[in-house]
């Protein structure tokens, strides 16, 4: 009798602990889009955060501006000195930099990247860019009202 009730509560015990598991899940939040009505959750990667090194300031704020008037970015955020260590032509290189962080529409990164290889200074600009997987809703909503597809 004292094993049938023990084997009863751990069956209990483990239809709870199923259940408090379900109900965790539950609530775990996922990203929504505030302007869909239906409450899907927010496409992940379809916002990108993009990097681009520059020579200097001036470069970086006239590239930041013309992505940003041109509506390739919806933001661009200017790092300065950042060091880049890199191998180029054999030789290793140190170089103080200035850092572009870029938020745009995924679907806007070809003509990004082809912008900075147009307008970018060195000859082989730095154009890495990292979907977006989940974020604060608002903004990346607010991102992709700024970009257009």
């Amino acid at each position: 009798m004292k094993l049938a009730f023990g084997a009863l509560a751990l069956v209990a015990v483990t239809v709870t602990l199923q259940g408090l598991g379900r109900r965790l899940l539950s609530m775990a939040s996922t990203p929504r889009d505030p302007g869909d009505p239906t409450g899907d959750p927010y496409v992940a990667d379809s916002v990108s955060a993009a990097f681009v090194t520059c020579p200097n300031e001036t470069v970086a704020k006239e590239l930041a501006r013309a992505m940003v008037e041109q509506k390739l970015a919806a933001c661009v955020n200017i790092l300065p000195h950042v060091t880049s260590i890199y191998s180029w032509q054999g030789k290793l290189e140190e170089d103080s930099e200035v850092l572009l962080m870029i938020k745009t529409r995924s679907s806007r990164i070809p003509a990004l990247a082809e912008f900075i290889r147009s307008a970018h200074p060195y000859e082989v600009a730095e154009v890495v860019a990292v979907p977006v997987a989940q974020g604060n809703p608002p903004y990346l909503q607010w991102v992709q009202d700024s970009v257009p597809p």
